[in-house]
């Protein structure tokens, strides 16, 4: 199966493009919600992060608190590495599983949006890495409004991945979403026609419908 990873920094819109490409048929795999599901209560990743940061970690309901954690994570080099190494194995795991269920459905082709995919040298096991690339100024905007952060704690977040100019002399592909949903569309419609696997003369075949959500187990 040829996987191609989707990657971008905080509030460069992946989710956005994410989206379009399972509009348009393929299906993605998301490297966050993978993160999600294997710390769902009663899982062994959601007890290990316990273990590691404390209790104070969970909020009433038992449950993660992703925004709790993140504080003592994001300005702290060692607690991120030390959140990571809980993480990242059990992640891959449960992407190889993803990756074996959708090669038996008779799919050749799954996008794997992975916000640290250079930071963690994952392009080496991709087919060709796309990159979604903004603003920074938009980058900055579209945090604060969606995860009520203030200007400081996104910048915080941002220190932690590899910048832009990095990030787009290792991509393959770039999709510059600077302009409205439309133009993003069109940027990855253009771009499937170009890897998309088809038969020589051929054009590219029409979109399946209707792709599935993005895969959660």
């Amino acid at each position: 199966m040829d996987v191609y990873g989707l990657t971008g920094g905080i509030g460069s819109g992946k989710s956005a493009a994410a989206a379009i490409f399972e509009e348009l048929g393929i299906p993605v795999v998301s490297a966050d919600e993978l993160s999600r599901i294997i710390v769902t209560p009663g899982t062994e990743g959601l007890a290990a992060v316990v273990e590691a940061f404390g209790p104070g970690v969970l909020d009433q309901a038992g449950e993660l608190d992703r925004k709790r954690l993140g504080k003592l994570v994001f300005r702290d080099p060692v607690q991120r590495g030390r959140l990571e190494a809980i993480l990242h194995p059990r992640i891959r795991d449960r992407f190889q599983d993803v990756l074996t269920t959708l090669e038996a459905t008779g799919q050749h082709m799954v996008i794997y949006e992975v916000p640290l995919l250079f930071e963690n040298n994952l392009e080496k096991t991709m087919k060709a890495v796309i990159l979604v690339s903004a603003p920074e100024a938009a980058r900055i905007s579209r945090v604060m409004e969606r995860d009520k952060l203030t200007t400081d704690e996104v910048r915080a977040r941002m220190a932690t991945q590899m910048d832009d100019t990095n990030r787009r002399a290792r991509a393959n592909h770039i999709l510059e979403n600077d302009g409205d949903l439309e133009h993003l569309r069109r940027q990855v419609e253009t771009l499937l026609h170009k890897i998309v696997p088809r038969a020589p003369g051929k054009p590219p075949p029409p979109p399946k419908a209707p792709p599935p959500p993005r895969v959660k187990q």
